[in-house]
């Protein structure tokens, strides 16, 4: 049974709770510096898979599943990215972890802005992977979230494969694409929208010049969900940020791009 809401007030919904009991998985030694891997939308922990074998031997590597995502539990949406991110700085609380480095891909990696912005004394390092500052018009999202209340996240599941990964690599690997549309369909469809409402109204390009937070942004060439102008607007407006385009990569470069991703990773988070 899913955990209970927890504590905190999200505008978005007239003062309900917005801080759930997240869902996680952590790897690697407990005394090593902590690593939170926050995944794209529509996904679950198991998309960290290269980067937890990879990360786990020298850090404290914690994924965790968005709230209506995975194993996490499933509150009444509309969602805001607040509450999104209230979620993490709940579990690091529930963890005991006062200071983290977060690394996050899509959803994640807007997730991750907020944190720098908002909470900047819980975040060391940063890494933001397929990302964007501006989320867009907001009909897309409204239309994504009214599609899939009335067919469920299924009905996206070719579309969104399509972007996250080249046409040559899904063709050579059908079974990672059966693994990721798994995780698409088995989305509950309140969580999948509801954080398609956290999304509509994400903006914060005027204000990445505040974040203090050492920054590596990578972006995938062939990404159409976010595209490499995108990443370069957050390098570009954060003091010090580090841009990484990877070639032959779509939007879950984590996955297509699991080495070079994880070298830069390791890096950036050794430095």
């Amino acid at each position: 049974m899913p955990a209970p809401a927890r504590r905190g007030t999200d505008p978005g919904r007239r003062g309900r709770t917005i801080d759930v009991d997240l869902h996680h998985v952590a790897s690697g030694p407990e005394d090593a510096p902590v690593l939170l891997l926050g995944g794209s939308l529509g996904s679950t922990v198991a998309m960290w898979d290269p980067q937890v074998r990879a990360l786990s031997e020298t850090l404290r590597v914690v994924c965790f599943d968005h709230r209506g995502h995975g194993g996490s539990p499933v509150p009444a949406g509309p969602y805001s990215m607040e509450g999104l991110a209230g979620d993490v700085i709940a579990l690091m609380d529930r963890l005991g972890v006062e200071r983290a480095h977060y690394a996050g891909l899509s959803l994640g990696g807007m997730v991750g802005q907020w944190l720098a912005l908002h909470h900047p004394e819980r975040i060391d390092r940063l890494a933001l992977l397929g990302a964007t500052p501006f989320s867009g018009p907001p009909e897309p999202w409204r239309e994504r979230a009214a599609t899939v209340r009335d067919q469920g996240p299924g009905a996206l599941a070719d579309t969104l494969l399509g972007r996250w990964f080249t046409p040559e690599f899904a063709e050579r690997h059908p079974q990672d694409m059966e693994l990721f549309r798994d995780q698409i369909t088995h989305t509950p469809a309140e969580g999948y929208a509801g954080c398609c409402a956290a999304i509509e109204g994400f903006d914060v390009r005027e204000d990445l010049a505040r974040v203090r937070a050492p920054t590596l942004v990578v972006a995938g060439a062939d990404d159409p969900a976010a595209p490499v102008a995108g990443a370069r607007t957050i390098a570009e407006r954060i003091p010090g940020a580090r841009l990484e385009v990877l070639e032959d990569a779509a939007h879950l470069l984590s996955w297509q791009q699991a080495d070079k991703v994880n070298a830069l990773l390791a890096e950036h988070l050794a430095a």
